[in-house]
Order: structure tokens, then sequence, then C-alpha cells
């Protein structure tokens, strides 16, 4: 049962990785036009009406207040990262900035994942290294010099961080409510923000559709993860998810032609090999 319930919060992660890193190409690559924190906004309105739809069709119970609050604060952090994040994509240089707040957004939730539920087993944890090895070989700067976007994907990979860690202390409720509760605290956070200083512009027609397309994919990669958290170790949960760029990279190699050089393509061997590393038990 414990080998089960590993593989089962793998999957789920996994989803997440898929997700997350589809909705943040076409987050990214809209922002380039668009302005951020009016395109997260548009993502997370539209996250927002879809899994709080999925909550009332599935009709589960209603999480505990305390739990609510936890995905509350998980949103506000989240969903202002996500617009800092997705004007840091738009940079130019999604290859970078993509694995860069991975890494980060997965240092501190796994080291408190560790602290609080023990260190996993011996080849997990060598999936575990792996796989940070990975996104560090994906994002390693060419030529010494500090590539636009950098200090963005920073600050957003400590938000994502405070994400993953306020999300699994919300518990074992229902995913679907949970989600919701996150995605429309972010909703609040970011439109409030628009709406204050004014962030209309630059925009164009297509970029709506797309903002509402990378929200309902980009939600759905947050039940998945709150599935995984709930279902197995965090630290495992994170990493695991945090492998989300690698797609990102691959999808920004095949439709933006951005350049792909060794240590990147030794970062998605490395990414890779450590998956069925971290799905065992």
């Amino acid at each position: 049962m414990f080998v089960e319930g590993h593989a089962i919060s793998a999957t789920y992660a996994l989803g997440a990785v898929c997700t997350w890193g589809f909705s943040d190409f076409i987050g990214g690559y809209t922002a380039r036009r668009f302005d951020s924190f009016l395109l997260a906004s548009l993502t997370h309105l539209s996250g927002t009406i879809l899994v709080a739809t999925l909550a009332l069709i599935a009709a589960g119970p209603f999480p505990p207040l305390a739990q609510i609050g936890w995905a509350l604060a998980a949103g506000a952090c989240g969903g202002l990262s996500l617009a800092l994040f997705y004007h840091a994509l738009a940079q130019g240089n999604m290859g970078l900035a993509a694995p860069v707040a991975a890494l980060l957004s997965a240092l501190l939730p796994a080291s408190f994942g560790i602290l609080t539920q023990g260190a996993p087993g011996l080849r997990p944890s060598a999936g575990l290294l792996l796989a940070l090895l990975a996104i560090w070989l994906i994002s390693r700067p060419e030529g010494g010099l500090r590539p636009r976007g950098l200090g963005l994907a920073v600050v957003a990979g400590f938000g994502f961080a405070l994400f993953y860690i306020f999300m699994e202390r919300a518990g074992r409720g229902a995913a679907l409510w949970l989600a919701a509760a996150s995605r429309f605290s972010s909703l609040i956070f970011t439109g409030a923000i628009t709406l204050a200083a004014g962030r209309f512009s630059p925009v164009y027609r297509l970029g709506f559709v797309w903002g509402f397309l990378a929200g309902a994919i980009d939600v759905t990669g947050t039940v998945l993860f709150v599935r995984a958290a709930q279902t197995g170790p965090l630290a495992r949960a994170v990493i695991l998810s945090s492998l989300y760029p690698l797609i990102t990279v691959l999808l920004a190699r095949l439709f933006l032609g951005e350049h792909f050089t060794r240590s990147r393509a030794a970062g998605v061997i490395a990414a890779l090999a450590a998956i069925p590393m971290l799905m065992a038990a």
C-alpha cells in the first residue's frame, strides 16, 4: 500500500509537470505583447471559474476554515508570483527563466518537507538530487552574462515556494475546493493590482483567449499538485512537479527556436532519468 501510494503521488506530480509546463509556455509567449498582471488576472479568473464549477458538480464536503485559510495564503503568494513569472518568461528566454524559478521554488519546500516528514529512501533521495541537478543544468547562464528576466524569475521562485508549503499545510481536504480557494485568492490579489495600477496595456484580442486557456490548464496542474502532496511526501511531490520547465523548454525550442545548449540537453536527460527514481518507494 505504501508503494502504491507513492506511485499515485508521482503520477499526479507528473500530470502537474505537463500541465504547468504547457500553461507557462502559453502564458510566457502571450505576455510578450500583453501586460503580465492583466494576463495573470485572466488566467486566475478562468481557473477559478473552472475549478469552482467542478467542485460544485462533485458536491464534495467543504474543507474546514483553517484549511481554506492556508489555501488562500497559498493563492496570494502564487498569484503574484505568476504575474512576475509571466513577465520573466516574456523577456525572450523561457529556457532560463522557467528552470531558475523551478529550482528556487523546489529547494525551500523540499527542505521543509524533509525536516517535517523525514528523508525518503536512498533511491528517491538520489532522484531528488538528480532532479535538482537537471533543473540547474537547464538554467545555467551562457557566457557569464546575467540574462534578462533572471531577477524576476528568482522572486517568482520564492513566491512559488511559499505556494507549495502553504498548499501542503492546507492538509487533506477536498482538492477541488482547496484549489478553488487558492485560485480565487490569486484572482483577488492580481486583479486589485491590475485595477489600482491601471495595467490594461499592452493587449491584443487573441491574448484574452490564450489567457483563459492558460488559466484552465494551470489550475488543472494545481489540483494535480494538491493531490500529489496529499498522497505522498511533500519533498518528492515538489521536486517532481518542479520538472515542468522541461516541457516549457522543449516547447520554446520547438515553436520559438530558442537555443538548446549542451548543458540544457544534459539537464533534459537527467530530468528523464530522475522520474523513475522519484516514483520508487
